[in-house]
Parts: structure tokens; C-alpha cells; sequence
């Protein structure tokens, strides 16, 4: 008997594709997949590599894949790319040179289709992770939380499936049981830099020295993308809407208080109807049909939504 229990409404919400997991036409590809959420982790592991792998994989890795793959914000798009560099079925491990070059972003959100499309509630989860940081620091990342009729959600990082990269990181853990220290969803950061607990600093795309891709307001930008993820709208990492989009300038307190609510919402265990109400009613944190999106390659442009 399953210990642990999921409210339906919950359990179908999760379950169903959202417009940016769905596969569209291409759904019967997924025909010969596993229901096993890690064998699916390997399945992504092995359709993908990350921009910033190249050197890893021995790959020199194309500048227009480099620049664009990751711009595929829909699942439907991400899929005919990998299939027209290689059309064997998505079981089959590709060559570092046919696969598509992605974020964490990407390499969930296929786990994620793949998982749904089993009957298996998933959902992103945005926040940060020291263990692709280092000496403290908290990187920008994305996972895959999925529902473990035994253990409830748990974290999965299908970017992990691969010895070669869990060796590289040092990675001491279960790739598909991520520890909630070892990755902080975004509430939970927001909530430790506010108490006083951990250094703003330390949480963002790169340390500090490296550029300005850190801080408060670093994490308020993920707050926003993982409470538009729980409500599967599952945004590139860069694309910006909303109150406190503007940097450190804007964070006056009346919008940290914005986040000092949002972050109940935006943390280990997910308030539902909570989640639900605040993406609705609150334009600051709500998607709206046209975004700002900053791609690191190509500069900003506005971009409408399916």
C-alpha cells in the first residue's frame, strides 16, 4: 500500500501536459518509453548535452546550436531537433555530436513530458544548488520533481544521469532523490538570505566576481519562474516579466514583502490552491502573454507566448 497520498486534483494537474511539455504530433515517439523515472532520466541524459559540456564530451560543439537549441522554449520544437540530427528511436543513446544542446531547463522539462505522459505527476522546480556552484556558492538551476507513491515528491536531476558527469561534480547523492540542502527551491533561498541565514551573494548564475548575476534579486527572478513552473508555464531561465524584473535598484521593501509572500508558496511543500491563487491574482508575479526574454546569445527580445 502507498504511504504517501496526493489529492486528485493535484495528482491530474501534474500529470496532464502543459502547452510547453506537450509533444504534439510527435507524441508517438514516446511509444516505446519506460515508466521508470529514472530509466526516463537516462533516456533525457542521453538525448542531450548542456552548452556548456562541449569540453566534457569531447564535443566542439556548433556556435548556432550553441546559440539557439536553448531557445526552443516547447517541447513539440525541442523534439524535431533531435530527431532530424538523429531519427532512431528516443530509447537510443545519441552521439555527444546529434544531441540537443541545452540548459537544466531543457534536460527537465523533457523528464517532466516524459513523466506525464506515463501517468506520473511532475513538475520544474527552480531554485538553486552548490553542487554545480563551489566554496559556497549556489547556482542558478532547474530539476524535475516528481511523485513517489512510497516517499511523495522527490527531486530528480536528469542532468546527473550520467557517470561521467556525476564524477566530474563529485556528486555523493542519488541523482533522482536530490537532497533538499543540496538544492534549495527558490522560496527556501529567498527565505534564508531574509532571515539572515545565508549571504545574497551566494545564490545566483555565476559568483560575483564573474558579473552581476547574483543577489536578492537574482532570487526573486526565480521565484518567479518556479511559481510560474507549478502552474506549468515552464519559462526559459531568461525570460523576465513582472515586479522586481529591474535588478537590485527596484528591490525597495514593499517588493521584498511581495516575496516574503511569494516565498510560502515557492518552497519544499507546495500550498496547492495557494500556488494556484497567487499566479492568478497577482499580476507582478503572473506570465503575461508577452515576455522579455534575455537570451544570453542572441540579446532581448519580446517575445508572445502560445
Amino acid at each position: 500500500m502507498p504511504s504517501a497520498r496526493l489529492a486528485p486534483d493535484v495528482a491530474a494537474f501534474y500529470a496532464a501536459q502543459s502547452t510547453f511539455s506537450d509533444p504534439g504530433a510527435l507524441a508517438p515517439l514516446y511509444a516505446d518509453l519506460s515508466d521508470d523515472p529514472a530509466e526516463l532520466a537516462c533516456t533525457v541524459r542521453n538525448l542531450m548535452i548542456h552548452r556548456l559540456e562541449g569540453d566534457l564530451f569531447r564535443q566542439v560543439i556548433p556556435q548556432d546550436r550553441l546559440h539557439n537549441d536553448a531557445e526552443t522554449r516547447y517541447l513539440d520544437g525541442i523534439l524535431q531537433i533531435i530527431i532530424e540530427r538523429n531519427d532512431a528511436p528516443l530509447t537510443r543513446r545519441r552521439e555527444a555530436g546529434d544531441r540537443f544542446v541545452g540548459v537544466c531547463r531543457d534536460f527537465a522539462l523533457l523528464h517532466c513530458s516524459f513523466l506525464r505522459h506515463a501517468g506520473v505527476p511532475a513538475r520544474l522546480r527552480s531554485g538553486f544548488a552548490d553542487y554545480v556552484g563551489s566554496d559556497g556558492f549556489h547556482g542558478d538551476h532547474v530539476v524535475t520533481e516528481y511523485w513517489d507513491h512510497e516517499r511523495g515528491w522527490l527531486l530528480a536531476d536528469p542532468q546527473l544521469a550520467d557517470p561521467l558527469v556525476i564524477d566530474t561534480l563529485k556528486v555523493d547523492f542519488d541523482p533522482m532523490d536530490v537532497p533538499r540542502d543540496r538544492f534549495l527551491v527558490a522560496g527556501k533561498a529567498w527565505q534564508a538570505i531574509r532571515s539572515g541565514d545565508a549571504d545574497p551573494k551566494t545564490f545566483g548564475l555565476h559568483p560575483p566576481d564573474v558579473g552581476p548575476m547574483f543577489g536578492e534579486w537574482f532570487v526573486a527572478h526565480d521565484i518567479r519562474i518556479g511559481l510560474a513552473a507549478l502552474n506549468k508555464v515552464e519559462a526559459l531561465l531568461w525570460d523576465t516579466w513582472g515586479t522586481g524584473a529591474g535588478g537590485n535598484r527596484e528591490m525597495t521593501d514593499a517588493i521584498c514583502e511581495l516575496y516574503d509572500q511569494a516565498s510560502l508558496v515557492v518552497c519544499d511543500e507546495v500550498p496547492f490552491d495557494a500556488a494556484r491563487t497567487l499566479f492568478a491574482e497577482n499580476e507582478g508575479l503572473r506570465t503575461p502573454k508577452v515576455v522579455l526574454s534575455l537570451a544570453p546569445f542572441n540579446g532581448p527580445s519580446e517575445v508572445t507566448l502560445r
